[in-house]
């Protein structure tokens, strides 16, 4: 599976370790396109779709975490309120519960794009992710959610020699070949760093669990009621689906990758199909074999990069490399299915864990990830300051939301807390482009990503210029 736009010399060790062709039909023959996590969480619970037009104190337009974490803290902060949420379709049904389960403290992406972009605040952010990370932890036991939560840490992995520089090797905690792979086998590590506040949880269950969670405090829950319209009307925001509406005096949208009901946040985040393989369940001795008996996420160093991880019952989630946009920013379920990439996936699994062959895959599916291009979200504050929004977490929702939640109820109230006054909340990242710029740039940064993790890390000069500008693209 050599790249032929780079040449033999610079492949990638995916390239120079891929098993053969057999071996990945082997283990992609059963494979049933369906979301795991959905068809694990075994919860069955449905809500009514609306059907008569109410009146609401809030009204949250999102069944993912944005939304259920906003209902939830809503409720908390004013027992009274009558909160309403709306979900276009089932709760959870898109990227929270597709995604991989990585609950991580970091609100920036990482620590070199929170210094790249707000230095001065980098200390307070890095402070806030931690303190969100923890408020996460007694949120999970307070409210009793089932969502098998476990904080594993994480571990990043080397898998090239330049990138062992990345991992700063003279930084306390820092694993060499041996002791990283004393964690986790695989011929393909070099060099590892441990994260260890990285939680994992079933993202499925979290999703479900949630709205559990909100209809036990009040809040009014409605499936299959997709909102169609926003419009400001005689001091209410007005709020539409096909057979009814509310009339609310505040919203939160929490939309994420589907296209904004405020066209002026439309070009702010463009979705990246994401796509992931799940393994049938380990054999103790299949999972002797590779040890990871501190069941941390893991993820490597490249540009297009991988993470996997461990399901309470040993199978393994091993998603990422690929990061498809589609032109016109649509969100269709025929998107899901790409036979080329999950056949990339199975060979780059096959190459970190040679010693599993013969595994097969029982599930495949793919999500969009609202992906702005500071990498992590952005707020708005709207029509009035009625209207409160945060988009674009790029992949990192599943801590972030609970954090960005607070930040909306914060200024929805007209509070001035230090989240409210973070620059990261009150300056907006640059637009994509609309198309087909959008289309032609993101290709052409896609391009020059792959070939920086062929050439040994070097970015050339379109990426050095849209690090200049804070443009980016994340895999």
């Amino acid at each position: 599976m050599r790249n032929p736009l780079f040449g033999r010399g610079n492949d990638i060790v995916f390239e120079r370790q891929a098993p053969e062709p057999t071996v990945i039909s082997h283990a992609l023959e059963n494979t049933e396109h369906r979301v795991f996590w959905l068809d694990d969480a075994g919860d069955g619970t449905a809500y009514p779709t609306l059907t008569a037009w109410l009146s609401a104190d809030l009204a949250v337009v999102g069944g993912g975490y944005l939304g259920l974490w906003s209902a939830i803290k809503a409720k908390q902060r004013n027992p009274a309120a009558r909160v309403v949420l709306l979900e276009g379709q089932t709760v959870g049904w898109a990227a929270s519960g597709r995604n991989g389960g990585f609950c991580e403290p970091s609100l920036t992406h990482g620590e070199v794009n929170g210094e790249n972009r707000w230095p001065k605040e980098l200390d307070a952010l890095t402070r806030l992710g931690f303190e969100n990370l923890d408020a996460i932890a007694r949120s999970v036991a307070e409210l009793g959610l089932d969502c098998e939560w476990e904080r594993t840490g994480s571990i990043d992995v080397a898998v090239e020699e330049h990138q062992l520089a990345w991992l700063e090797p003279e930084v306390e905690g820092f694993l060499d070949r041996a002791a990283v792979r004393a964690e986790v086998d695989s011929p393909t590590y070099l060099g590892g760093r441990l994260h260890r506040d990285t939680a994992l949880v079933h993202p499925a269950k979290l999703a479900k669990e949630l709205a559990r969670a909100a209809a036990a405090l009040g809040v009014e829950v409605f499936e299959n009621s997709h909102v169609d319209a926003l419009r400001d009307e005689n001091g209410a925001i007005v709020l539409t689906t096909a057979r009814a509406g509310v009339r609310a005096g505040q919203v939160v949208l929490a939309t994420n990758a589907f296209p904004a009901l405020l066209k002026r946040y439309r070009l702010y985040t463009v979705p990246v199909y994401d796509y992931v393989l799940m393994t049938e369940p380990l054999s103790a001795q299949q999972l002797a074999s590779i040890g990871w008996r501190g069941r941390q996420g893991m993820a490597d160093l490249a540009n297009q990069f991988h993470y996997y991880r461990l399901t309470a019952d040993d199978r393994i989630l091993f998603g990422g490399y690929d990061a498809v946009y589609h032109f016109g920013r649509e969100v269709r379920a025929s998107y899901e299915e790409r036979d080329e990439t999950f056949r990339t996936l199975a060979s780059h699994f096959f190459t970190t864990f040679p010693q599993l062959e013969g595994l097969r895959f029982s599930h495949r599916w793919a999500g969009a990830i609202d992906t702005s291009s500071q990498f992590c979200a952005f707020f708005g504050l709207d029509l009035g300051g009625r209207v409160a929004t945060a988009a674009g977490f790029t992949g990192l929702g599943v801590g972030a939301t609970h954090f960005a939640a607070e930040v909306l109820l914060d200024r929805l109230a007209g509070l001035e807390t230090e989240r409210t006054e973070l620059e990261m909340v009150r300056r907006k990242p640059l637009p994509f482009p609309p198309e087909p710029f959008a289309a032609a740039g993101i290709a052409a940064t896609r391009w020059a990503m792959n070939r920086a993790d062929h050439h040994e890390g070097r970015r050339n000069l379109l990426l050095k210029t849209l690090d200049a500008v804070g443009l980016g693209f994340d895999s």
